[in-house]
């Protein structure tokens, strides 16, 4: 029996305005992580592995496409392990931040170490190692950073702080990319005299990346205080963190199923939503015939308009709640895959494929706020674990049905396969309860 969520009057202490330069420095982890994300998976290092590591060359007898998928999906596998328990050892020790810290060091390792990755197909390895590691040690960080959103907001401005994280994130991989693409790749002699010769240019955009993120990420660490720890029977060894987590789990279930339904749809839609980025410039270049030197420009405007649509929808959800901003959009996300099914041209993807992108910023951002709000007060690392966890299970989804509608139909019909997914998570948001909003007069913050 689903017991429903009391609404929650935040005490004197939560419902006082948070410093602005508290939100500023969270949202600034956001900023620099973004080198992560645009620069080393999406843009840069990503595709230099395919393109300019490997080529034409078929190591093992698959390609670099195969192998790339391979390694994300073996740290996929250890990231569902892993997440939830770490996040629920982070919140019982009262570690939150010094996990952050440590996961956010790791990342900007493996950004340094890429520098050794060569234009030559015997550096794969290194590099699909660097690369699922650094994924791993993103993953594990953005448990813990996602975990102090209430700490820097009232339950009047989650979901603003929230969206206002989200489009830092986006404009500072906008930023990033543009001066990485001026500074280093588009000359013939870059900064310090870089140049293409031996994959250099890309290399030393991922150690450049390395230093962006370290200088913009440290902020948090003196902003935002430590947690308290957990009672001190949820400080437990490793095995016994499972055994916690098992118990956990089923008390969830039987305590507040309406969280359990949250954390399935989520993974559902946020499967479709990671798509329309992964497959974005793959449909630009082979539908709708956008040259591949405009993919990137493309790549700036989709995530500017990404960012404003989490910035003015998060002050948004303040008012109409987290769920609303989900739904209106995964509607929006839905009737603009299905318009691009039909339109062609580079004209109408830049209008409709922009649209698509105004959609995905709002849904991350609410999302994040939806889970904030409901989960239980010092336990938001182990909720944002689970919430991690639940994303991976269902990671292969869109990406499947993309290459079952492509392989049978067309390129053009695998855009039913990511928009049945976002369908279908929106169909089980429908039955997931919004939570209760905090009943006092909106608190700016300041």
């Amino acid at each position: 029996m689903t017991t429903p969520a009391r609404p929650v009057v935040p005490t004197e202490a939560e419902a006082a305005p948070v410093a602005r330069w508290r939100v500023a420095a969270w949202a600034l982890w956001d900023w620099g992580s973004s080198a992560w994300n645009a620069v080393i998976v999406s843009f840069v290092f990503g595709p230099y592995v395919v393109r300019g590591v490997v080529g034409d060359a078929r190591p093992g007898g698959l390609t670099a496409n195969t192998w790339v998928g391979i390694s994300t999906a073996v740290a996929g596998l250890l990231i569902a392990l892993v997440a939830p328990v770490t996040g629920q050892r982070s919140d019982a020790g009262g570690h939150r931040r010094r996990n952050l810290l440590v996961w956010s060091v790791l990342v900007f390792v493996v950004m340094l170490a890429m520098y050794g990755v060569r234009d030559e197909p015997s550096y794969l390895w290194l590099a699909l190692v660097l690369l699922a590691a650094g994924g791993i040690f993103n993953e594990f960080a953005g448990v813990s950073y996602n975990a102090m959103l209430p700490q820097v907001s009232t339950p009047a401005t989650i979901g603003r702080v929230s969206g206002f994280g989200w489009s830092m994130g986006y404009f500072g991989g906008i930023f990033l990319l543009l001066i990485c693409y001026y500074g280093f790749i588009a000359p013939e002699v870059g900064w310090l005299g870089v140049t293409n010769a031996g994959g250099l240019d890309i290399r030393a955009v991922a150690v450049f990346s390395a230093l962006w993120f370290a200088v913009f990420g440290a902020a948090v660490f003196t902003a935002v205080p430590e947690v308290a720890p957990g009672p001190a029977q949820r400080r437990v060894g490793l095995a016994d963190s499972y055994r916690l987590l098992v118990r956990d789990v089923r008390s969830l279930w039987r305590r507040d199923r309406n969280a359990v339904k949250f954390l399935i749809a989520s993974a559902l839609y946020r499967d479709g939503l990671a798509a329309v980025f992964s497959f974005g410039a793959i449909l630009a270049v082979s539908v709708y015939g956008m040259a591949q030197s405009t993919v990137l420009i493309f790549g700036v405007a989709a995530n500017v308009v990404a960012a404003l649509g989490a910035l003015v929808l998060g002050r948004v959800e303040d008012v109409v709640g987290p769920k609303r901003i989900i739904m209106v959009s995964l509607v929006g996300l839905v009737v603009s895959c299905l318009v691009l099914l039909f339109v062609r041209g580079t004209g109408p993807f830049w209008v409709f494929g922009l649209a698509l992108c105004l959609w995905v910023g709002p849904a991350q951002a609410s999302s994040r706020s939806f889970l904030a709000r409901i989960a239980p007060r010092g336990r938001e690392g182990e909720m944002f674990g689970l919430y991690t966890t639940t994303g991976r299970a269902a990671s292969f989804l869109a990406p499947g049905l993309f290459a079952l509608f492509s392989g049978l139909f067309s390129d053009r019909v695998g855009i039913v396969g990511i928009a049945l997914v976002l369908a279908a998570g929106a169909l089980a948001m429908t039955r997931v309860t919004p939570p209760h909003r905090a009943e006092h007069i909106a608190v700016p913050v300041s």
